[in-house]
């Protein structure tokens, strides 16, 4: 019986080569060790194709191969899987009082965590002290040595949006960060290629590639954290939209809300609505453990608050269901575990929608990924799926260059 294999499949193209390098790699991150038939015909490329691509990458010390196994008659073949020391990257979430900090290697394994306080004042009070993390961060991939740094794939940065637009109101916002030129500046100072996520976005990148949306080409994350928002991935790549706020569905007003004028749904259901709703400080950095005792002692507010937000979460899940038809809805966020676990538990029974159908193979709702470094974790993977997810864009440009 053949093994079923998870794969995209390739274009035997001239000019597609980087591609189908790609498409090799995904699968041996998706499925694990393969051998090269299995690669072939999972990726629908030519044995040859396979071969070459395989040898380029062992070189380069991106994968490696196991020992040999049996299928059938004929000699052993080799399976390969990817070599976690074989290429790093660095992740920093900028969240208003704080950096998140993470180096990772090539299997998404942290090698190092750093948790520092970011100096108010913008870029120009804290951009050096974002500088010294980094070089910190980059010690564990290798420092500036010439083999960690042709091993460090880059930087990932990861602030909440959106980006670009006037709300001078609210003083959560990190205007002064938004309006900098971070991903050049970055690039100038470090070296290295840079790119800046909102929180969501990073989010669903970690769990597209190591969590729990591994192996889907179509699903919505919905991000709880201080805001709310949306990573989405359609066709197996984030989509961000014009300006790089997609996914913005916090900014929505809610449609369960019973006060006039109704509030976005991110003033009912975030960690920052939940803070004022129980007069706590968000900016103390205990925060998370001090809404979780309180959930603990069975604190009647906090439980009023978690059926009201479902009544509203309830109402952002049909409204995604109906727009995007993804595979699945995946939650997680920076809020404790329990209280995250009983909004999930709240929203049954969820609203119909078109997601609501007999032939499903995933639930509506899937729980993913929990905790205060779940957004640096997904900014450090950014460099990762930039190098190594497919892009069909290329296959474009392939064909249209040819």
């Amino acid at each position: 019986m053949q093994r079923g294999i998870r794969a995209v499949p390739g274009a035997n193209l001239d000019g597609a080569s980087a591609h189908n390098r790609r498409v090799i790699f995904d699968a041996l991150r998706i499925n694990g060790a393969l051998t090269r038939a299995e690669l072939a015909r999972a990726t629908q490329l030519t044995p040859q194709t396979v071969s070459n691509i395989v040898e380029n990458l062992r070189r380069k010390g991106l994968i490696a191969a196991d020992a040999p196994r049996r299928q059938g008659r004929g000699q052993p073949a080799r399976p390969y899987r990817i070599l976690p020391t074989g290429a790093s990257a660095i992740g920093v979430q900028l969240d208003r009082h704080q950096m998140l900090g993470v180096t990772v290697d090539l299997a998404g394994t942290p090698l190092l965590q750093c948790h520092r306080p970011l100096p108010p004042g913008g870029p120009r009070k804290g951009g050096p002290a974002l500088l010294k993390m980094i070089e910190e961060l980059r010690g564990a991939a290798g420092g500036r040595s010439k083999a960690g740094a042709a091993r460090l794939l880059g930087v990932g940065i990861a602030m909440p949006g959106p980006f670009g637009t006037f709300s001078h109101e609210d003083p959560w916002r990190m205007e002064e960060w938004q309006d900098f030129p971070l991903v050049e500046w970055l690039a100038e100072k470090t070296g290295l290629w840079a790119s800046v996520q909102n929180d969501a976005a990073a989010a669903a990148i970690a769990e597209k590639m190591y969590g729990a949306a591994s192996g889907l080409d179509n699903f919505v994350h919905l991000f709880i954290g201080y805001g709310l928002g949306v990573g989405l991935v359609l066709r197996g790549a984030i989509y961000s939209g014009a300006a790089n706020n997609a996914g913005e569905i916090g900014q929505v007003i809610s449609a369960a809300a019973r006060d006039r004028p109704a509030e976005a749904i991110e003033h009912y259901v975030s960690l920052l609505a939940l803070c004022r709703y129980l007069d706590v400080d968000p900016r103390q950095s205990d925060v998370i453990d001090r809404l979780q005792a309180r959930f603990e002692a069975s604190d009647k507010r906090l439980r009023h608050w978690i059926a009201m937000a479902a009544d509203h979460l309830r109402h952002a899940i049909h409204a995604l269901e109906s727009l995007f038809d993804p595979e699945t809805v995946v939650i997680g966020g920076q809020m404790p575990q329990s209280i995250l676990s009983a909004l999930i538990a709240s929203l049954d029974p969820l609203l119909p929608s078109v997601a609501d159908r007999r032939n499903r193979l995933r639930p509506r709702l899937t729980i993913g990924a929990n905790g205060l470094w779940s957004v640096a974790l997904g900014a450090a993977l950014q460099p990762i799926s930039h190098t190594f997810d497919p892009r069909f864009d290329a296959i474009t440009k392939a064909v249209s260059s040819s």
